[in-house]
C-alpha cells in the first residue's frame, strides 16, 4: 500500500511539472535553431526555400507517428478544421517564419531572440480578446498579469528604439572589430528588420490562439501537427516559387549547413515543437506556452557571442531585463488563477478535494495516508479517459 501511494504521489508530481519540463527543453531547441539557421544564411541559403524544406522534413518525420498512435482517436477532418489548418499553415510557417528570417538577417540572432520576448504579452492580449484568458483587476494575480504585460511591452520598445554601446562579454577584440564593421554596414536595415520581427511575433501569437481553438474541435496533436506541416509546405512552396522565380538554384542544397538547418529546424522546431506546444496548449492554454521564451534569448545570446561572434548591445540587455521582469509577473499571476485548464481546453472550477500539491501536508499526504476521496480523484486524473 505504501509503495502504491508513493508511486501515486510521484506520478502526480510528474504530471504537474511535465508542461514546465517540455517548454524549457523546447527553448534549448529554439536557441540551437537561431544559430544554425544564421550560419546557413551566411552560406547562401534562401529563407523562402528553408521554410519549405523545414516543413517538408517535419511532415515526413511526424506523419508516421500520427498514423500509428492516433489511428483510433483521430477525429474526422471537417471543412471547418481544414480551413483552420490552412490558416495555421499560413500564420506560422509562411508569415511568421519568413518575416522572422528576414528580420534576423537584418539584425542579429541575439536581437531576434530578444524580440521574441514580446510573444507572451501579445498572446496574453489576444487571449483576452478571444475570451480565452480572464482578468480580475480586483485580485492581485489579475493585476499582476496586466502590469506584467505592460512592462513586457515597454521592454520590447526599449530593445527596438535604443541600441546603445557594445557590451563585450564573450568575444575577443578582433572578433568584435569585425562584427562591428558588419553591424554598421547593416544598420540602415535595423529598423526594417525590427518591424518585420514585430509582425512575425504577431503572426506567431495568432498561431497559438488559432491552434488552441482548433484543438478543441480536433484533439489529436500529432495529426494536427502533420497537417500543419503539410499545409506549410504547400503554401510556403507557392510563396518560395514566386519569390525565387529568377533563382531556381536556390532550391539546390548540399551536405552542408543548409541541409543541416532544414533537417534540424524541421524535426526539432516544427515537428516536435508544434506537437509539444499543442499538447501544453491544450492543458495549460496559449499564454503558458509562450511564457518561456526569455530562456531561449539567454541561451541564444551566449551561443551567438561564442559561435557567431555577435555583438551584444546595452539596449538589448536593458530591454531584455525589463521584459523578463514583466514576463514573470504575468507567469506569477497566471499561476495564481483559480481555474485549471483541462485536457479539453475548458476552464473548470477545481473540486473541493483539490489542494495545491506544491505545499507539503495537503493533497499528496492525504493520498499517501489513504484518504479515499482524494485517492479516487488522483487515480481519475492519473488515468484520464481517452477523448
Amino acid at each position: 500500500m505504501a509503495e502504491h501511494s508513493n508511486c501515486a504521489a510521484l506520478s502526480l508530481m510528474l504530471i504537474k511539472i511535465r508542461p514546465y519540463l517540455a517548454m524549457v527543453s523546447l527553448q534549448f531547441g529554439y536557441a540551437g535553431m537561431y544559430i544554425i539557421t544564421m550560419l546557413s544564411f551566411k552560406n547562401g541559403m534562401s529563407h523562402w526555400v528553408l521554410v519549405v524544406y523545414r516543413h517538408l522534413v517535419a511532415a515526413i518525420a511526424i506523419a508516421p507517428f500520427a498514423l500509428v498512435f492516433e489511428r483510433k482517436i483521430r477525429p474526422k477532418l471537417t471543412l471547418s478544421v481544414f480551413v483552420k489548418v490552412m490558416l495555421l499553415g499560413l500564420l506560422e510557417p509562411v508569415i511568421d517564419q519568413n518575416l522572422y528570417y528576414v528580420g534576423m538577417t537584418y539584425t542579429s540572432a541575439t536581437f531576434t531572440a530578444a524580440m521574441v520576448n514580446a510573444l507572451p504579452a501579445l498572446t496574453f492580449i489576444m487571449a483576452i480578446a478571444f475570451r480565452m484568458e480572464s482578468v480580475n483587476l480586483k485580485q492581485k494575480h489579475g493585476l499582476a498579469k496586466v502590469i506584467g504585460t505592460l512592462i513586457t511591452l515597454c521592454g520590447a520598445m526599449v530593445m527596438t528604439l535604443y541600441k546603445g554601446p557594445i557590451v563585450n562579454i564573450f568575444g575577443s577584440h578582433e572578433m568584435n572589430v569585425h562584427s562591428s564593421s558588419s553591424a554598421s554596414g547593416g544598420s540602415q536595415h535595423w529598423v526594417a528588420g525590427t518591424v518585420m520581427l514585430l509582425l512575425s511575433v504577431i503572426g506567431w501569437s495568432a498561431f497559438f490562439i488559432v491552434q488552441s481553438i482548433t484543438l478543441k474541435e480536433y484533439p489529436a496533436e500529432l495529426s494536427l501537427t502533420a497537417l500543419i506541416c503539410v499545409m506549410g509546405t504547400v503554401e510556403g512552396g507557392i510563396v518560395a516559387l514566386v519569390m525565387e522565380r529568377n533563382n531556381m538554384s536556390a532550391w539546390i542544397v548540399g551536405f552542408d549547413s543548409r541541409l543541416f538547418a532544414a533537417v534540424y529546424s524541421g524535426v526539432v522546431c516544427s515537428g516536435i515543437a508544434y506537437y509539444v506546444q499543442g499538447f501544453v496548449n491544450k492543458i495549460r492554454g496559449p499564454v503558458f506556452v509562450t511564457a518561456f521564451s526569455p530562456l531561449s534569448m539567454i541561451i541564444t545570446a551566449i551561443l551567438g557571442a561564442i559561435v557567431l561572434g555577435e555583438l551584444i548591445h546595452l539596449g538589448t540587455l536593458i530591454g531584455a531585463t525589463i521584459v523578463v521582469t514583466g514576463l514573470y509577473s504575468v507567469v506569477w499571476g497566471k499561476s495564481k488563477d483559480e481555474n485549471l485548464v483541462t485536457g479539453k481546453g475548458k476552464a473548470q472550477e477545481l473540486p473541493e478535494v483539490w489542494e495545491d500539491v506544491s505545499r507539503p501536508g495537503n493533497f499528496v499526504d492525504d493520498v499517501i495516508n489513504g484518504h479515499p476521496e482524494k485517492q479516487n480523484f488522483a487515480m481519475k486524473h492519473l488515468h484520464p479517459e481517452e477523448p
